[in-house]
């Protein structure tokens, strides 16, 4: 497969808004580095991680999303000032496709090897950053959310590194029918049972597979 390459690295200083009436911290709103970004077992060295039930943690230490979704975007929401970072990502990646990607992927780029868990599932937050409460819904049904990793090993990496993917489990389900199992499960339970019984997909993924088949 063709190696993959990290366009942007991004991190967050924290951020409150306003949402609803209250205020909310949030470290959604990240910014272009020119530094390189550590990947730690726990998450991005310097970065803001607010909600840490949601954000964070081994199974979402970091996030990447596709550089190539950017222009359909931009034509969804012209008006807006776009820079790398807009979808809250620390990584973005050129030529990073959800359909292609599987759940368990290893990847090295640069000193870092990575894992992918499972796909991102968007909030509110989403919605402030693009000024649009409808941005969530289109997020969703536009069915490219980018994907979250555990990293396996650490170290830096750097804008211009290359992601190359090192090892896969073919049978695994890829990031985008995971997303669309999120949503759409009930559709099709046995294939959200298969997908549950991935043991590289994160526990708290299996836990809102199982709580949507349950509703």
């Amino acid at each position: 497969m063709k190696p993959l390459k990290i366009i942007s690295t991004n991190i967050a200083e924290p951020k409150t808004i306003v949402w609803q009436g209250e205020e909310v911290t949030t470290g959604m709103y990240k910014k272009a580095t020119t530094n390189p970004l550590f990947l730690s077992a726990n998450g991005v060295k310097d970065d803001s991680v607010i909600d840490t039930r949601y954000h964070g943690g081994t199974d979402k230490a970091c996030y990447f999303y596709s550089a190539d979704h950017y222009e359909m975007w931009k034509q969804e929401y012209p008006d807006l000032d776009w820079e790398w970072g807009m979808f809250g990502e620390n990584m973005t990646v050129e030529a990073l496709n959800e359909a292609d990607v599987r759940i368990g992927d290893i990847y090295e780029l640069g000193l870092a090897i990575v894992q992918v868990t499972q796909p991102r599932q968007p909030c509110f937050k989403l919605g402030h950053r693009f000024n649009d409460a409808k941005m969530v819904q289109k997020f969703i049904s536009k069915k490219l959310p980018g994907v979250y990793v555990k990293v396996i090993r650490e170290g830096n990496v750097s804008a211009g590194s290359t992601m190359h993917l090192i090892a896969r489990n073919p049978e695994n389900m890829t990031v985008a029918e995971v997303f669309d199992l999120i949503y759409n499960g009930k559709q099709n339970p046995e294939k959200v049972k298969a997908a549950i019984n991935m043991p590289e997909l994160a526990d708290s993924c299996k836990k809102d597979l199982q709580k949507r088949m349950n509703r």
